[in-house]
């Protein structure tokens, strides 16, 4: 996915004196030479004939950083001075309390540095700040409002093209129904697809979530053509609500997978007439599993971010229990899964619970108090069951 690296920055600038050519250098904590970009296209309007210096107050380094190619060649994306976003007015430790307490979290609208381009070598690369001080030289030429229209829409196209990559659809292999039950490996290149589809989405919706079309935008750039299309009716219509249609329009089409496996797991292989499991219904292993999630968030602070030992154990926790109700759930409503899916969910709950080990093992090492490392010594061990026990449920299934 994108590359960001805005926290890693000390300074820069940003040259698009030439039109149709932008230049630049970025320097970065701990390289000693900079990144070079050399793009095709222009900046937006307000930045478009101008040299732009940028210095950040407060450089940290980054992994992200750290790995780029010193090579940045390739397109622009969009470069402006002038993207509006919601900026909290409160501090860090404000936020998370706000957070923690469903609260609505204060904000004002500012003016924030946005540069984007396609390296490449590295793709998609982004530096978005509110903080960093600007210097923006005279215009040496001139933009009008179409060409940068024009600028923004093949912008547009970069980032369907880079998302066309990332997403690495095979529409051939969605064209017919398959005619008999996929195996294992079959399912894990379908549960690869709703991953990079749903990570794309992600960063998709992160961009455009505040822009007035938002969902054209989202709609294009994901090539779900068919709700573009759906989209262009509605506002033909006068803005008619198509709620009532949308069985009408080809889900697989507009999805091709795109929805969270969750969603996926409840309506394929659960839900199909809308209503809940009942408690006998549930698997003994995901009931074990879901128990121990919830331990961890009993036992665990839930305020450390993405990175943390913290967030990486109960998030994977979270993971296999929500994956094993999708394929283990539910048997005795009559609906069983295939066995190639479930086989494939495992082997995914398998890797999530390493993790999971990993990361209490880390926290064990680093815990002082002697009750607290023996109550993450416990929550180890049994993660360790769960492990044995889909190893051996998997051991069953192929036997079968």
């Amino acid at each position: 996915m994108a590359w960001r690296i805005d926290e890693a920055v000390t300074h820069g600038e940003i040259d698009n004196t030439v039109e149709g050519r932008t230049v630049g250098k970025i320097w970065l904590v701990g390289r000693s030479e900079p990144l070079v970009l050399n793009l095709e296209g222009d900046c937006w309007r307000d930045l478009a004939g101008t040299k732009l210096l940028f210095e950040n107050p407060e450089p940290m380094s980054s992994d992200d950083a750290d790995s780029l190619d010193v090579n940045q060649t390739g397109v622009v994306g969009d470069m402006t001075a002038s993207r509006k976003a919601k900026i909290p007015t409160v501090g860090e430790n404000e936020f998370h309390a706000y957070y923690q307490e469903d609260k609505e979290i204060p904000y004002e609208w500012r003016n924030l540095l946005y540069l984007e381009w396609f390296s490449e070598i590295n793709g998609r690369v982004v530096v978005e700040s509110a903080n960093y001080q600007l210097t923006i030289s005279d215009h040496e030429w001139d933009m009008d409002g179409d060409a940068e229209e024009a600028q923004k829409l093949a912008n547009l196209n970069s980032m369907r093209d880079f998302m066309t990559q990332v997403i690495r659809r095979h529409p051939e292999a969605h064209d017919t129904e398959p005619s008999g039950e996929m195996d294992e490996f079959a399912w894990e290149e379908r549960l690869k697809e709703s991953d990079r589809l749903t990570d794309a989405y992600q960063e998709v919706l992160e961009k455009y979530m505040e822009d007035s079309d938002s969902e054209q935008k989202e709609a294009f750039v994901m090539g779900w053509d068919g709700l573009l299309d759906a989209l262009a009716e509605r506002d033909e219509a006068g803005g008619k609500d198509f709620s009532d249609e949308e069985e009408d329009l080809d889900l697989l089409e507009l999805s091709s997978f795109s929805d969270e496996e969750d969603e996926e797991d409840d309506e394929e292989f659960g839900e199909k007439d809308g209503t809940s499991f009942d408690e006998e219904d549930s698997h003994p292993l995901q009931t074990r599993a879901q128990d121990l999630a919830l331990r961890s968030m009993d036992l665990i602070p839930q305020d450390e971010g993405p990175g943390t030992a913290s967030y990486t154990l109960i998030s994977s926790l979270l993971q296999v229990s929500g994956k094993l109700a999708g394929a283990l759930n539910g048997r005795g409503s009559g609906y069983e899964p295939e066995t190639g899916y479930v086989l494939a969910v495992l082997k995914r709950c398998l890797g999530w619970l390493n993790e999971a080990v990993g990361a209490c093992q880390e926290l064990m090492n680093a815990e002082e108090d002697p009750d607290h490392r023996a109550a993450l010594e416990h929550l180890r061990s049994s993660a360790f069951e769960i492990r044995d026990e889909i190893i051996e449920l998997r051991r069953e299934l192929k036997q079968s």
